[in-house]
């Protein structure tokens, strides 16, 4: 998407204050609550990062990311951007235990990435794209798409392996493409899911795969958690799986849309899940003077620009 409009204000906060702010409210708001870290367990986020290393982010701002992606071992981050300025600035605010690996850049200037904490999690040998053959293209169809064709994907989806204890787990990265709202963007939005949840079906049934723990993982820019909903029923027509979020709140500022997703197969060897999942509102605990002297309209619009627009989703799997 476009940068957002820097604010036309300026508010001072203090680092150590804030990362209070979100402790707190992660420990004792209901339903907030996020495993600690164990050896046999294996906390996996995904966190739309709004045009990172396009808007102007300083240290401070970088410190209250890197503070919420720490509590996880593994984290798939969505729009970053070709300049690595605002992902060097993340990854230098991390623990030095961090490390990232990431794509080259497609569609809206992104980069899809992993960061990793790398006492916990090493890469695997596995990496690429998830790219349709020209011929396949025409294998990529739904009943209910009478508009769109499958051309392809905007943002390939970003395929990376690793292995967290004995456990070698597939993850894919991904940004559907949004568009707008018309018949037509809908449509290509559920081709590109669809296309997704057929790559981690074959994989993981595929005796040449390197695990069968397939996940995918990101913004799926999927309105809401229903059956009825054509990118649900595109994105879960193979078997993936969208585990239900102990927080019950959308992963937008607004909390009424479900864009980010972990998904997932519930069988198989490996990592299983442990019924633990949520999104976490980090927006209701940071600025409380914000909050206090401005509009919402200004408190969200510091927010997104500085931080971002979209909330963190995580899920705890077994080892």
């Amino acid at each position: 998407m476009p940068s957002f409009p820097k604010p036309s204000f300026t508010f001072n906060y203090h680092v150590d204050a804030q990362r209070t702010a979100l402790r707190h409210w992660r420990d004792t708001k209901p339903g907030r609550a996020i495993p600690a870290k164990a050896a046999n367990r294996l906390l996996l986020a995904t966190w739309n990062i709004a045009n990172l290393g396009a808007q102007d982010r300083g240290p401070k701002d970088y410190a209250l990311l890197a503070e919420v992606i720490s509590w996880f071992d593994l984290v798939a981050v969505q729009e970053v951007k070709d300049d690595r300025k605002g992902l060097d600035g993340l990854v230098v605010a991390l623990p030095a235990s961090w490390r990232t690996v990431y794509s080259d850049a497609a569609g809206n200037d992104e980069r899809m990435t992993f960061l990793y904490d790398s006492g916990k999690v090493k890469p695997r040998e596995l990496s690429g794209e998830v790219a349709v053959a020209a011929a396949d293209l025409k294998k990529v169809t739904l009943p209910e798409t009478t508009v769109a064709k499958f051309e392809g994907f905007d943002r390939n989806p970003y395929i990376a392996s690793f292995q967290a204890g004995t456990t070698v787990l597939c993850l894919v990265n991904v940004h559907l493409y949004y568009g707008s709202d018309t018949t037509k963007a809908r449509e290509r939005r559920a081709l590109e899911a669809f296309a997704v949840a057929q790559w981690c079906k074959r994989e993981s049934k595929s005796k040449y795969a390197l695990t069968p723990i397939i996940a995918a993982l990101g913004d799926f820019n999927l309105p809401k958690i229903d059956p009825a909903d054509p990118i649900f029923k595109a994105l879960t027509k193979t078997g993936l799986q969208l585990p239900e979020h102990s927080t019950q709140i959308g992963s937008n500022l607004g909390g009424d849309q479900h864009y980010d997703q972990v998904a997932f197969f519930p069988t198989g060897a490996g990592a299983k899940f442990t019924g633990k999942s949520g999104v976490f509102d980090f927006d209701g605990a940071v600025f409380a003077g914000l909050w206090a002297t401005k509009t919402h309209g200004q408190f969200r619009s510091f927010i997104r620009y500085y931080l971002t627009d979209h909330r963190p989703l995580w899920a705890e799997f077994d080892l």
